[in-house]
């Protein structure tokens, strides 16, 4: 036999109980240290991991549910931007928009003294197109023109609006009238970037 064994065993009880819980001792603080605690934060990690995942799950099963939804009103703002841009000429029917402005006056009386064209204003997706007008007429067909611009199927605002030189002539009360009648016009992508690089410079 081993003398250290041999040595061991003929030590009273009590010092062999010692010596065994010693020995007890290291092998589980080696097992808790060395495999069970890691291992038990390795678990605490992967099930917080599996927390998350499982909340991520949820959150785009959600977003998946209410995906027709959000489809339908990605379909319907789409529907209204169309119908919207088609209220914004382009650059091939201002020239036709503006005469049009200018046939209204003529139809409902005024005498269109000024039909000045200014340059176009880039804006985000659009450009401002402000046209001056000097207007001599009387009230009531200047109300009937502007009445009959807001009914046209393009955008276009009439501002700047000055009213005098009320003259009595033929028993018709005439006046001056100046205004800005602005239309918008769609800008291309392309248009907006170039916009963009002239503004800069």
């Amino acid at each position: 036999m081993n003398p250290r064994v041999e040595k061991i065993l003929n030590l009273p009880r009590q010092q062999q109980y010692l010596i065994l819980g010693g020995i007890c001792a290291v092998v589980v603080a080696l097992f808790w240290f060395g495999f069970y605690g890691p291992k038990r934060q390795e678990l605490k990690e992967q099930l917080q991991q599996k927390e998350t995942l499982m909340a991520r799950l949820e959150e785009d099963r959600r977003i998946a549910a209410d995906l027709p939804r959000f489809k339908a009103e990605y379909e319907r703002m789409q529907a209204k931007l169309e119908a919207a841009l088609q209220e914004l000429p382009d650059s091939k029917e201002i020239a036709s928009l503006l005469t049009s402005i200018a046939d209204l006056a003529r139809n409902n009386g005024l005498e269109v003294l000024e039909f000045k064209p200014g340059g176009e204003v880039p804006r985000d997706f659009y450009a401002e197109v402000p046209v001056s007008l000097k207007l001599r007429g009387t009230y009531h067909e200047f109300a009937m023109f502007c009445y009959q611009v807001g009914n046209l199927p393009r955008i276009v605002n009439i501002g700047e609006l000055k009213l005098d030189n009320a003259k009595l002539e033929e028993s018709r009360n005439l006046l001056s009238v100046d205004c800005v009648a602005t239309t918008f016009r769609f800008i291309e992508k392309a248009a907006q970037e170039a916009a963009k690089k002239g503004g800069k410079s």
